[in-house]
């Protein structure tokens, strides 16, 4: 039941938004991988009240030790029929979490940013650590990029007149 007051708040306009996940394996199987990246997929769909409708697309990777088969049939066994899927392997960083399976969804939202639920399970949980916990940049640190860099080169110039 919407209330009168809720009647008169105008919408909150509809945004594309990311939304991560990531899980591990214990065995490079098309049975392991399928059913991890179900659990993942089906967490986030819940945790989010995602629509199969309004999802753009669909990013996974899995680290290269995994090959068995694309973590995006997953998707598409939970009725992600129409969204753009992709996989791809995740670059190899030493010391990276082995066996570990990634999503990036592209999906069309009212929810603001800090609204979206990310879901990372099993051993990938040490992926997301607390931000607070992330080491700070030095002020002196962006202060010396920005003195030698020239903003206006940011800005196209479509007929190349200016130098």
């Amino acid at each position: 039941m919407t209330s009168q007051s809720d009647a008169n708040k105008p919408a909150r306009p509809v945004r594309c938004r990311g939304v991560r996940g990531a899980t591990t394996v214990t065995a490079n199987t098309k049975e392991a991988i399928l059913e991890a990246t179900r659990e993942m997929m089906y967490i986030i769909i819940r945790a989010n009240d995602m629509q199969p409708e309004d999802v753009a697309s669909a990013y996974f990777t899995t680290t290269v030790d995994l090959d068995a088969t694309y973590p995006a049939l997953a998707a598409r066994q939970l009725g992600w029929y129409d969204a753009a899927l992709l996989c791809g392997h995740e670059m190899q960083v030493p010391d990276g979490l082995p066996m570990c399976i990634r999503v990036l969804i592209h999906w069309n939202t009212s929810r603001r940013a800090t609204e979206i639920v990310h879901v990372y399970l099993r051993e990938a949980k040490a992926l997301r650590p607390d931000r607070k916990t992330l080491p700070e940049i030095p002020e002196e640190e962006i202060a010396a990029i920005l003195e030698d860099f020239d903003m206006a080169s940011l800005h196209f110039d479509p007929d190349g007149l200016k130098k």
